[in-house]
């Protein structure tokens, strides 16, 4: 009994090979069917490999980070004249408070610079800046 099994093993080892051999031949016979219509065989799809054969860095190595360079160019502008704008007091609120000036550089250009601070006083809800008519 152990014998015959053991040859029916073989033989059917024998039996997947040879499937394998004809499927294949019978793909390559179709592919060259199609090549000879004009169209295109099955595709030669190989196995992708696991793992990196060569070294590679990752993402961080590549990319060295660059500085932030955007700052505030209010301490590099020459200021010319200061002045205090004064918001009219009966447009106010009647509940608004002085708490402190706010300064906003506007800047004019002439054949020479005009560049002033203004010092603004915030209300609750609006923050207009008025510019005061000489």
């Amino acid at each position: 009994m152990r014998h015959t099994v053991e040859i029916l093993l073989n033989l059917i080892e024998q039996l997947e090979l040879k499937v394998k051999d004809l499927e294949s031949e019978n793909q390559r016979l179709k592919d060259e069917n199609n090549r000879l219509k004009g169209e295109q065989g099955k595709p030669d799809i190989k196995a992708k490999s696991k793992g990196f054969r060569s070294k590679h860095s990752s993402e961080k190595e590549r990319k060295t980070p660059k500085k932030h360079s955007k700052g505030s160019k209010n301490a590099t502008i020459k200021i010319d004249r200061e002045e205090i704008l004064e918001y009219p007091k009966d447009e106010l609120p009647a509940d608004a408070e002085f708490k402190g000036y706010e300064q906003v550089i506007i800047q004019d250009i002439s054949l020479a610079t005009d560049n002033r601070p203004l010092a603004k006083v915030p209300n609750k809800g609006n923050s207009e800046v008025i510019e005061r008519k000489n």
